[in-house]
C-alpha cells in the first residue's frame, strides 16, 4: 500500500439540506430520529469517499446526541467533513441543524462522528490521504481524533465479546 497525498478538510466537505415533511415525524409532530440518523450516515459516507476517492463502508457510528428536536415544517441541514484518518480508515464530523423558515431561527439538533473503512471492489482496504487540518474548529477535531479512535476500539472489542457471548439465538426465547 502506497501512501497518498494529504487532503485538506474542506476538500471533503458536503451538505445536504432538507425540507421535514409530516411523513418524516413521528407522533410528536417532531423528525423521526432514524431519518435523522440516516441522514447522517448518507451525508458521512458522501464525505468520507470525497476524501478517500474509492469506495468507503460504516464501520462505526459513535453515539449521535439529539440535541434539540426537529419539527416538522423546518428544514435540516447536515454538514460533514473528514476529521482524521489512519492507514485506511476515515473519521467523519456531522453536524446537523434546523431552521425554522419563516423566523430564521437556526439551532444545532445534533452531533456525531462516524468511522468509514476505505475498501476496493473485492471489499479489500485500501489506504487513504492523511488529512491537514486549516482551521481551529478543524485542529481540535483532529487533536481529540486519536483518543476516539482508542476509545472506538475499546468499545469494538465490548461489542465482539457481547456478540460471543449471545451468539445467533434469541435471547429472550431460544434455549
Amino acid at each position: 500500500m502506497t501512501t497518498k497525498q494529504a487532503k485538506f478538510c474542506r476538500e471533503s466537505r458536503a451538505v445536504k439540506a432538507a425540507m421535514v415533511l409530516p411523513s418524516d415525524t413521528n407522533n410528536y409532530d417532531t423528525m423521526f430520529g432514524g431519518k435523522v440518523m440516516f441522514y447522517i450516515d448518507d451525508i458521512a459516507a458522501i464525505a468520507a469517499t470525497r476524501h478517500a476517492r474509492t469506495t468507503v463502508v460504516t464501520a462505526s457510528t459513535d453515539s449521535v446526541d439529539f440535541l434539540h428536536p426537529i419539527g416538522s415544517g423546518q428544514s435540516v441541514c447536515l454538514e460533514a467533513f473528514v476529521t482524521w484518518t489512519n492507514r485506511t480508515s476515515v473519521e467523519v464530523f456531522v453536524k446537523v441543524v434546523a431552521e425554522n423558515m419563516i423566523s430564521g431561527e437556526r439551532t444545532v439538533c445534533a452531533t456525531a462522528f462516524l468511522t468509514f473503512v476505505a475498501v476496493d471492489i473485492k471489499g479489500q482496504k485500501q489506504m487513504v490521504p492523511p488529512v491537514i487540518p486549516e482551521t481551529e474548529l478543524e485542529q481540535f477535531l483532529f487533536e481529540g481524533a486519536p483518543e476516539r479512535a482508542k476509545k472506538r476500539l475499546e468499545k469494538r472489542e465490548q461489542s465482539k465479546a457481547l456478540a460471543k457471548k449471545f451468539g445467533v439465538k434469541s435471547v429472550l426465547h431460544d434455549k
